[in-house]
């Protein structure tokens, strides 16, 4: 018996259901959901023609172009792809932007090879604004406790021990400072919005007692921005402040932005190559602090940070630590104080990080609401 087509998106979302997406690959690129994969109907060359068509001939003749362009072997060879996703995801679902023609003439040709396969009714721009309005009001309704501190003080491992939390800079694939690139580059503002708000879906639905667990982000994760409802949200929320000492800030800098991310480049482009990026990266990163910092300062800890590379060059990245205090000390710590000074939200906790976990971990929404 065949599946009816559907519109049930939060059941999609949380269900984490496969999907289909028919739309050309230009429009996946600007903005896709969550396990969703790029089976377009027509390529971006192809759909350009037939809008062009379209606007000076009218549909009937867009229609007519579009079949004449996706035909024969063309045709065939998409179809295989579309009948082996069906085969592989018997319970997921397709789509194009409205849920109109492109949606339909797939559904078809499935259906003439065999295949019932449902299609989302609405398509990609019904689901779109579901998760919209899903991330506009789960800010607003749900309580939230913003995790603040030094750079350095182990925040995003914080969240990882904390069921309540969304981790913001997983999501925008960016540790959120000027040294957090990582490789493989973020997705697309849409795409972050998208994951954003149906990790929100979820947290309500699963957690609908627990207060939402963020940390502490500026406007930008890397070029991915906090959409406006959530940051006015975020800043007037409580802060629970992380305290560490200025040697362990150090280390887990060093950890992270070095160890950890060298390893990043290395899995990504090979041994030799993942180096150079890693240390071009290095580079890259310490000229966007030059004007924050002035001449001076910028000029001594760029020296301390070639000679950190010449050391790990040799097989030595401990030198590392020396300009990672230096930043430390001289930019991110006098930015987080300028930040924390324009919070509004009143102080929850500030502690060790067990403190300040253990804070997190025995609140409920009553506890916030109260």
């Amino acid at each position: 018996m065949s599946r009816p087509d559907t519109a049930d998106f939060k059941t999609l979302f949380l269900n984490d259901t496969p999907m289909m997406d028919t739309r050309a690959p230009l429009e996946f690129k600007k903005g896709a959901f969550p396990n969703t994969v790029s089976l377009p109907l027509m390529t971006d060359q192809e759909r350009a023609k037939v809008g062009t068509c379209y606007k000076k001939n009218g549909q009937d003749e867009a229609i007519k172009l579009g079949h004449q362009l996706v035909s024969g072997a063309t045709k065939e060879a998409r179809l295989e792809k579309w009948l082996a996703f069906a085969k592989e995801n018997p319970d997921g679902y397709l789509y194009c932007f409205r849920g109109g023609l492109r949606s339909q003439i797939t559904q078809r040709w499935l259906q003439e090879a065999g295949c019932d396969y449902p299609r989302i009714t609405g398509g990609y721009k019904a689901m779109r604004r579901f998760l919209i309005d899903t991330l506009d009001r789960v800010v607003v309704e749900k309580p939230i406790v913003i995790v603040a501190g030094q750079t350095g003080c182990a925040k995003t491992e914080l969240l990882k021990q904390v069921p309540a939390s969304v981790d913001l800079e997983g999501l925008a694939h960016h540790r959120g400072s000027t040294f957090g690139k990582r490789p493989g580059g973020q997705p697309a503002q849409i795409g972050f919005e998208n994951a954003l708000a149906v990790e929100l879906l979820r947290h309500e639905e699963n957690k609908p007692d627990l207060p939402l667990v963020l940390e502490d982000e500026s406007l930008l994760i890397g070029r991915c921005a906090l959409p406006e409802t959530l940051r006015q949200q975020m800043s007037s929320a409580p802060l629970a402040i992380i305290e560490a000492s200025f040697e362990s800030r150090i280390e887990h800098s060093f950890q992270n932005y070095i160890l950890h991310k060298l390893t990043e480049w290395q899995e990504l482009e090979g041994e030799e190559a993942g180096f150079n990026a890693f240390i071009a990266d290095l580079r890259n990163s310490m000229k966007k602090v030059e004007k924050r910092l002035g001449g001076v300062r910028h000029k001594a800890i760029s020296e301390s940070l070639e000679r950190a590379i010449r050391q790990h060059e040799q097989g030595n990245p401990g030198l590392h630590r020396e300009w990672i205090a230096h930043l430390l000390e001289q930019y991110y710590d006098p930015m987080y104080q300028y930040q924390l000074s324009r919070k509004t939200g009143k102080l929850a906790i500030r502690g060790s990080f067990d403190d300040v976990r253990d804070y997190l971990n025995s609140l409920s929404v009553s506890d916030l609401k109260g």
